[in-house]
C-alpha cells in the first residue's frame, strides 16, 4: 500500500508539472486559418489552386508540423479583376486568418498590401512578381516567388550576349507590366543598351487593338522584342504578329516565364499555334530536380487527372505549395514560442450609418508581428529549392531557364542565376564553385531563330516608315573638295559625301536618306551646333568633315574614322638672301673658332710624333713650321704630301681625318641648305614656339579648334583669329601680325593639305600634335553606326576608301617636309663630342710619345765615364791619354738642364739608338786597352 501510494503521488505530481507547463506555455488552438487569392479559372490560378490543396493536406497528414492543430484554408476567387479582386480580398481578411497565400495579380497586391499593413496580417504571394512591391513601403508583404527583378536582368544579359543594343518592350500597361518593364530599362542601361520603344498593351486589350500596338512596334528600327504580358492573353500576340510578318527572319523574341506557365500547362494536343512561335527564346523558373519534387508532379497529375482539370502544372504552383509550408511551419513556431492566435477589433475601423461595408468585420491580429519575423527567418528546402529571404525579403539564389521553341517542344539552351550569370551548367552545379560573372564564361547553346534561320539576327533594321534619314551636311565658303552643294539629285557632293555613300551601298539593307544643308555658304557653320541636333532628335545622323573629339562622343554616336586628321601648324615662309658671306653661315663663330685651333693643334701633334723619325718634318725652323700650317690644313681636303711614319701619328692621323670627314660634310649639307632652302617669315618653328610668342593664331571658324586652343593650350582668346576661306588663309598669313594678320594658323591637316595645294609660299611646322579622325555622327546608341564602321572598314580593306581619296585630292600639293624649313647654323654643341674625344687621342699619343723619350733619355744619360788608366810609363801613358781623347770626342757631354734635354729631343731616332749600342762596346774596348796597357808595362 506504501508503495502504491509513493507511485500514485508521484503520478500525480508529473501530471501537475506537466499541466502546469501547458498552462505556462499556452494551449495550442485545434484549427488555424489562412487565406489564398488566386483566379481560380486562369494559368496559374488552375494550378496553383490544387497545389495549395494538396500542399494543406500534406501539411495537416505531417505530425512534426502543427501537432493537434488542424490548418484550415479559405480560399477566394479574384476573377481577373482588380475590383473584384480587391473585394474577395476584403472579405478574406473578415474570416480571421492569420496568413493569405496570395494574390496573383501584383495590382490586387498593392491594394491589399495596404490592408494587410493595418490589420498585421502577413502577404505570401506565390505569383507577384512585380518589383516595385517593395517590403519597405509594404512590410508585411513576401514574394515566395521571384521577382522580376531579376528576371528583368536575365532577359539584359542574353541581350547583351548577342551584343544587341536596342529593344522594344512590349508589356501589359498596368502595375506587372510597368514595373517590370522599369527593371528591363534599368538592367538594360548596364550594359549600354536601351529599350527604343514601348509597345504598351491596356489590360484586356481585343485583337484590334493589340494588332494596333504591334503594327506601331513594327516600324520601329528595332528587332528585338521583350515580351512581358498577361499568361491568359499573351498567346493572341503571337498569332497576330504572324500575321503581320513580324515571326520570320530578322526577329528576334524574348518571352519572360509567362509564356512558360502557358506551355507547361498546355497538352501538347492543345497547341496549335505551335507552327508560329518558332525561333522563341523564353525564360521559365528554375527549379533543382529531387525526388520530392517528382513525387509532387505525379500527385499533382493523377489529382487533375481525377478530377478532369484540363490543365497541367507549371512553375507557380510549385510556389503555391511552397507557401503554404512556408507558412505552416511559421505558424508551428509561432505557437511553440508560447504566442496565442488572437484577434482584436481596430478603432480606426468603424460601421458608418446605413453603411453595409461592414468595417468592424476586419480584425487586427495580434500576434501578427511574431508571425512575420518567423517567416523571415524560414530556411528549409522545398520544391523550388532552398526557400530563405535575403535582406531585402526576396528568395535566395534566383535561376532561370533559358528556352529555345523549336520544333514541337521548347529546348532548354541554358541557365541564368544571379550567381553567375548565363551559362550552360546548371546554377546547383556553379553554386559549389567561385562566381564567374567574365564575359568569357557567359555561354549559351546554339539557337533556332525565327524563320528557321541558324545565324543570329541583327536585332534591328532601318525603319520602313516611309521616312528617310535625315543627315546634315554642313555648308561652307570654302574647302570644296570635302563638301559642297550641288544641283544633283543628292544636292551633295564632295569627298566625305562620296565615302557615305559607298558605305551606305555596303548595308545589307536599304537605308533611304535626305541630306539637309545646314549654314548659308558664306560663313562657316557651327559644327558643335549640328552634333547637338543630332542628339536632339533634329538630324537622324550628320555627314561631312566631323572631327571625332571627346565633347561630341559625349551626346552622339561616331563611326570608325574614315580619315586620319591632327592639328597642325602653318606659316609663311620666305626666299633666304644671298651674300658675299654666306660660306661662313654654315656654322657658328665659336664653331669656326675652336675648329681652327684643333686643326693647329692636330699639326702640332703630329709634327712632334713624327720630327724624330720622319725626314718630312725637319730641317730649318722656318721650313717646319710651314710643314706643321701646311699639314694641318691640307688635311682638310685630304691632300697632304707628307707621310707618317711612327704608329703614334698614324694612329692620330686616322683619327683626326675621320673628324675632318664630318665637319666637311656637315658644312656641305649646311652650305647647301642655306643657299637652297626657304626660311621661315616669323621664326615659328613648332607648337612651344608658337605659345611663346603670343602672337595672332589664326584657326578654321566653326570647327572645335578654337575650344582646344582655348581649353588645352591656354591660348588667350584675344589672340585667336576666325578664317573661312582659303584666301582668308592666304591673306591673313602674308600680312602677318604686324598688318592685322597672323602669325601661324591651326588646323587639321586635311583642310591644310587643300591650302597648300593652292598657295606653296607656306609651309607646315613642327608635328601634329593632336590625334583624330574624321566620322560619321548618329544618335546615341544608333546600330547604324557600327554597321557604319563595318562598311568604312570593308572600303579600307578592298582600297576603294584611298581611291576615292586620290580623287578628290588630286591636285598636287606643294612640299611640306619639316627639313627644309627655316636652316640654322651648326654650332659646337653639335661637334664638341667629336672634337672631344680627338683631342683626347691626341693628349694620350702625345704622353706615350714623352714616356717613351724620357727612358731614351734616362738609358742614354745614366752611364758613368770610363776609369783613368795609370802612367806607368811613358808609352803606355801615351797610349792611353789618345784612347780617352778618342772617347771623349765621341762622347756627348752629360745632358743634366732642360735645354739639354730639349737637343736630346731633336735628335733623330736613329742617331740616338746608334749612340745607345754604342756605349756597351766602347766601355768593352776601353777595358781592352787597359789591360794591353798593363801588359805591355
Amino acid at each position: 500500500m506504501g508503495g502504491a501510494a509513493a507511485a500514485a503521488a508521484v503520478a500525480v505530481w508529473l501530471w501537475l508539472a506537466v499541466a502546469a507547463a501547458g498552462a505556462g506555455a499556452g494551449e495550442r488552438p485545434s484549427e488555424v486559418s489562412i487565406g489564398a487569392l488566386y483566379t481560380y479559372d486562369s494559368v496559374i490560378g488552375r494550378a496553383a489552386g490544387l497545389a495549395i490543396e494538396l500542399a494543406v493536406g500534406d501539411v495537416n497528414a505531417d505530425r512534426t508540423v502543427l501537432a493537434g492543430t488542424t490548418l484550415s484554408l479559405i480560399s477566394q476567387d479574384t476573377n481577373c479583376s482588380g475590383f473584384l479582386g480587391t473585394i474577395e480580398a476584403l472579405q478574406l481578411m473578415e474570416k480571421n486568418v492569420v496568413a493569405v497565400i496570395g494574390p496573383q495579380s501584383s495590382g490586387i497586391g498593392h491594394v491589399i498590401s495596404h490592408v494587410v499593413n493595418e490589420l498585421h496580417v502577413p502577404l505570401l504571394s506565390f505569383a507577384a512578381t512585380d518589383p516595385t512591391l517593395s517590403a519597405s513601403e509594404y512590410p508585411y508583404f513576401l514574394r515566395s516567388t521571384m521577382s522580376d527583378y531579376f528576371q528583368m536582368h536575365a532577359v539584359a544579359s542574353i541581350v547583351d550576349y548577342y551584343q544587341w543594343k536596342e529593344v522594344t518592350a512590349i508589356f501589359v500597361d498596368d502595375d506587372y507590366g510597368r514595373g517590370a518593364v522599369a527593371a528591363l530599362s534599368d538592367a538594360l542601361a548596364l550594359s549600354r543598351a536601351r529599350i527604343s520603344y514601348k509597345a504598351a498593351i491596356p489590360p484586356n486589350s481585343n485583337a484590334a487593338t493589340i494588332n494596333d500596338v504591334l503594327f506601331r512596334a513594327n516600324m520601329m528600327e528595332s528587332r528585338v522584342f521583350v515580351v512581358h504580358v498577361n499568361p491568359d492573353a499573351g498567346m493572341r500576340i503571337f498569332s497576330i504578329a504572324n500575321k503581320l510578318r513580324m515571326m520570320d527572319s530578322g526577329y528576334v523574341w524574348i518571352v519572360t516565364d509567362w509564356l512558360a506557365a502557358v506551355l507547361d500547362s498546355s497538352m501538347s494536343g492543345d497547341l496549335k499555334t505551335m507552327s508560329y512561335m518558332q525561333g522563341l527564346i523564353v525564360l521559365r523558373q528554375h527549379f533543382p530536380d529531387s525526388e520530392t519534387k517528382r513525387e509532387f508532379i505525379s500527385k499533382w497529375n493523377n489529382v487533375a487527372r481525377n478530377r478532369s482539370i484540363a490543365s497541367g502544372l507549371n512553375s507557380y504552383g510549385f510556389y503555391a505549395y511552397d507557401s503554404v509550408w512556408i507558412v505552416a511551419r511559421a505558424i508551428d513556431q509561432l505557437l511553440d514560442n508560447g504566442e496565442e492566435i488572437n484577434f482584436s477589433a481596430d478603432p480606426r475601423l468603424h460601421d458608418s450609418m446605413n453603411s453595409t461595408l461592414r468595417l468592424s468585420a476586419l480584425k487586427l491580429f495580434d500576434s501578427g508581428e511574431q508571425l512575420l519575423q518567423q517567416l523571415l527567418l524560414t530556411n528549409f528546402t522545398g520544391l523550388t529549392g532552398q526557400l530563405q529571404f535575403d535582406s531585402d525579403r526576396n528568395l535566395v539564389r534566383p535561376a532561370y531557364d533559358i528556352l529555345n521553341i523549336g520544333g514541337s517542344v521548347p529546348h532548354l539552351i541554358g541557365y541564368w542565376s544571379n550567381y553567375s550569370g548565363l551559362s550552360v551548367a546548371a546554377p546547383e552545379i556553379l553554386y559549389e564553385k567561385q562566381p564567374n560573372t567574365s564575359t568569357s564564361a557567359q555561354r549559351l547553346k546554339n539557337v533556332v531563330w525565327p524563320g528557321h534561320s541558324a545565324s543570329k539576327p541583327k536585332g534591328w533594321v532601318f525603319p520602313n516608315n516611309g521616312q528617310p534619314l535625315r543627315v546634315g551636311v554642313p555648308n561652307k565658303p570654302s574647302f570644296k573638295e570635302l563638301v559642297s552643294r550641288d544641283t544633283g539629285p543628292d544636292n551633295v557632293t564632295g569627298y566625305c559625301i562620296e565615302i557615305f555613300n559607298a558605305a551606305i551601298k555596303l548595308l545589307p539593307y536599304p537605308v533611304p536618306c535626305q541630306f539637309i544643308v545646314i549654314g548659308d555658304g558664306l560663313k562657316n557653320p557651327n559644327y558643335d551646333d549640328i552634333i547637338n541636333m543630332v542628339a536632339a532628335n533634329s538630324l537622324d545622323a550628320a555627314v561631312g568633315d566631323f572631327a571625332i573629339v571627346r565633347n561630341r562622343t559625349k551626346i552622339a554616336e561616331f563611326s570608325q574614322p574614315y580619315i586620319e586628321s591632327g592639328l597642325v601648324i602653318v606659316v609663311p615662309v620666305k626666299e633666304a638672301s644671298s651674300s658675299a658671306w654666306a660660306f661662313l653661315k654654315p656654322f657658328t663663330l665659336e664653331m669656326w673658332c675652336v675648329t681652327g685651333v684643333l686643326f693647329i693643334f692636330v699639326g702640332i701633334v703630329v709634327w712632334i710624333l713624327e720630327h724624330r723619325t720622319n725626314e718630312e718634318f725637319r730641317g730649318s725652323p722656318r721650313r717646319q713650321m710651314i710643314t706643321i700650317f701646311w699639314f694641318s690644313f691640307s688635311t682638310m681636303f685630304f691632300a697632304h704630301r707628307q707621310n707618317t711614319v711612327s704608329a703614334l701619328g698614324r694612329f692620330v692621323l686616322i683619327i683626326w681625318l675621320f673628324v675632318v670627314l664630318i665637319i666637311n660634310s656637315s658644312y656641305t649639307a649646311s652650305l647647301t641648305s642655306i643657299l637652297t632652302v626657304q626660311q621661315l617669315a616669323t621664326g615659328i618653328t613648332g607648337l612651344d614656339s608658337l605659345l611663346s610668342s603670343a602672337l595672332p593664331i589664326g584657326y578654321q571658324a566653326g570647327k572645335f579648334t578654337r575650344n582646344y586652343l582655348i581649353e588645352e593650350l591656354n591660348v588667350p582668346e584675344s589672340h585667336l583669329v576666325p578664317l573661312n576661306t582659303i584666301d582668308e588663309y592666304a591673306d591673313a598669313l602674308n600680312r602677318g601680325p604686324k598688318d592685322g594678320g597672323v602669325a601661324a594658323i591651326v588646323d587639321e591637316m586635311p583642310y591644310i593639305e587643300i591650302f597648300l595645294s593652292y598657295h606653296c609660299n607656306f609651309r607646315i611646322v613642327g608635328q601634329e600634335f593632336t590625334k583624330e579622325g574624321w566620322g560619321f555622327a548618329f544618335q546615341r546608341d544608333s546600330p547604324l553606326a557600327a554597321d557604319m564602321s563595318t562598311a568604312i572598314l570593308q572600303l579600307s580593306e578592298s582600297g576603294q576608301l584611298q581611291r576615292i581619296h586620290d580623287e578628290w585630292f588630286s591636285r598636287s600639293s606643294c612640299s611640306s617636309d619639316d627639313s627644309e624649313m627655316g636652316a640654322t647654323r651648326l654650332g659646337l654643341g653639335s661637334f664638341w663630342g667629336l672634337f672631344l674625344m680627338c683631342a683626347l687621342i691626341c693628349v694620350f699619343a702625345l704622353v706615350m710619345f714623352f714616356a717613351r723619350v724620357c727612358w731614351q733619355y734616362s738609358k742614354y744619360s745614366g752611364s758613368e765615364e770610363p776609369d783613368e788608366p795609370k802612367d806607368d810609363s811613358a808609352g803606355t801613358a801615351e797610349i792611353a791619354a789618345e784612347a780617352v781623347a778618342e772617347m771623349q770626342r765621341r762622347r756627348p757631354k752629360r745632358l743634366g738642364s732642360f735645354k739639354e734635354l730639349m737637343q736630346f729631343v731633336d735628335k733623330k731616332e736613329e742617331e740616338v739608338r746608334k749612340s745607345m749600342k754604342r756605349r756597351p762596346s766602347e766601355k768593352d774596348n776601353q777595358g781592352v786597352g787597359s789591360s794591353d796597357a798593363q801588359s805591355v808595362a
